[in-house]
């Protein structure tokens, strides 16, 4: 079962500037992005319904023209809930309890349901508007595609294959995000990452792989996606199998062609970029107790 909230968790802690910036570019103008703080993660309690939830993301940051910081909520929603509206009102308002600083809230939907989100939380009287909460939503299953693959924004690649598409098009939508990795020239960690999100989003048969990669070496030469079919060969080896094995065996092949020079140094790389531990373990297939005493 796919890990959604690692999974975005880790893309949106390494490329928090790039996704406000794409989606967000008006509230982007006025961060400070050399001010930018994640919080450990929070527990909010919501009293009446008695349940707790981990937030996901939790940024401090500061706006260019104040000296004042606000936070940055972002909350991935994978599955359709009646609620959640409530739930991202109850969780502002328990932030801004805690922390008495404005809260930005952003909800990334992105489950396939088709209708349309809800945006706000509130209620009323006859004579009175009690509440009216506001979020941002962004709902990736509303959004085309298409309208992206020509973005340089490597959260843009990472994310195509979280939006509006049908099953005709997986085979070039998975050739447009080739095109955008190499045209973004990334270090392998970032590139490891976006693979491993898009790929977890897009799963593809044997036969629709090999013709993206068969179209991919048409497109663009061996040479310039050679460490993206080395990713997408172990990757697949592993869904296959189920087991570390899979992955331990792409990662020998990928070194046997050259592409990287060793478990060790691609650990080192994911470890500056303060990837999650449990994904540098799986890529590297390195043990999990290795990974954070290299990280201390």
């Amino acid at each position: 079962m796919t890990d959604h909230d690692s999974l975005y968790k880790e893309l949106l802690r390494t490329f928090f500037k790039e996704f406000m910036e794409l989606f967000y570019p008006e509230t982007a103008v006025h961060i400070d992005f050399n001010a930018v703080e994640f919080l450990s993660e929070e527990v909010v309690v919501d009293i009446v319904g008695g349940t707790k939830k981990r937030l996901d993301i939790l940024v401090k940051t500061r706006l260019k023209h104040e000296h004042a910081f606000i936070l940055v909520h972002q909350e991935p929603q994978a599955y359709y809930q009646e609620e959640f509206p409530e739930r991202m009102f109850i969780y502002t308002a328990r932030l801004y309890e805690k922390y008495r600083l404005r809260v930005l809230p952003i909800a990334i939907i992105s489950h396939r349901r088709h209708s349309t989100e809800p945006d706000g939380f509130g209620w009323g009287l006859p004579n009175l508007e009690v509440l009216r909460f506001r979020y941002h939503r962004l709902q990736l299953r509303k959004l085309d595609w298409e309208d992206y693959v020509h973005s340089d924004n490597p959260v843009a690649a990472a994310l195509l294959s979280s939006m509006g598409y049908n099953e005709e098009e997986k085979v070039r939508l998975k050739l447009e995000f080739i095109r955008m990795m190499t045209r973004l020239q990334l270090d392998p960690a970032r590139m490891e990452l976006l693979a491993v999100f898009f790929d977890s989003y897009l799963p593809l048969t044997k036969e629709e792989e090999q013709q993206v990669w068969q179209e991919a070496e048409h497109l663009y030469g061996i040479g310039g996606i050679e460490v993206m079919e080395w990713k997408t060969h172990f990757e697949r080896y592993a869904k296959e199998e189920g087991k570390e094995e899979g992955i331990r065996e792409g990662i020998e092949q990928g070194i046997e062609k050259g592409i990287e020079k060793g478990k060790l140094e691609v650990a080192r790389q994911m470890i500056a970029e303060r990837l999650d531990p449990a994904l540098i373990a799986k890529v590297t297939g390195l043990p999990l107790e290795d990974i954070n005493r290299m990280r201390q």
